[in-house]
């Protein structure tokens, strides 16, 4: 009888063990879908990684400050997420573009994904998909510091 239940027990704790195992291979990924206004955030699938979470952190309080909706600047949110010399090749690039830096768009994306695609020597690199209502989608990429979660880079193709 006690055989038994300490078989149960290991086998239990073997099922459960492999489970966990099988979700720590899910593919790094966070969904962020907003509805019209006010926006509203639903997440479709959980943040894998603390790089794709904090890209999509980032995003939701750019796109609210953007649409006058999070009581903070853009510029203030940029400046708490990503690095000083990136805000200023922003800058540069806005000024260039004649479109938001961030979003690499006049508009603002209705919804969006980021998944990690790789990390190496302290960096991690996020590819983040917008979508628009319209239907147009752009690509996005984000290279995270890993060790403060700053954001060191973005831009139209990925950095490393």
């Amino acid at each position: 009888m006690i055989r038994t239940r300490a078989m149960r027990t290991v086998m239990t704790a073997t099922v459960v063990l492999l489970a966990l195992g099988g979700l720590a291979t899910a593919p790094a990924q966070a969904t962020t879908e907003f509805a019209a206004a006010p926006a509203t955030s639903r997440a479709e699938a959980p943040a894998a990684t603390p790089a794709t979470s904090h890209v999509d952190t980032f995003l939701k309080a750019y796109r609210r400050a953007v649409l006058g909706q999070g009581g903070e600047d853009p510029l203030a949110v940029r400046e708490r997420f990503l690095s000083p010399y990136l805000n200023l090749r922003l800058d540069a690039w806005a000024q260039q573009n004649d479109a938001d830096p961030v979003f690499r768009a006049q508009n603002v994306p209705a919804k969006w994904s980021a998944h990690q695609v790789k990390q190496e020597a302290g960096f991690a690199s996020v590819r983040l998909t917008e979508s628009w209502t319209g239907g147009g989608v752009q690509e996005v990429w984000y290279t995270v510091r890993v060790a403060d979660l700053r954001i060191v880079d973005l831009g139209d193709q990925p950095a490393f």
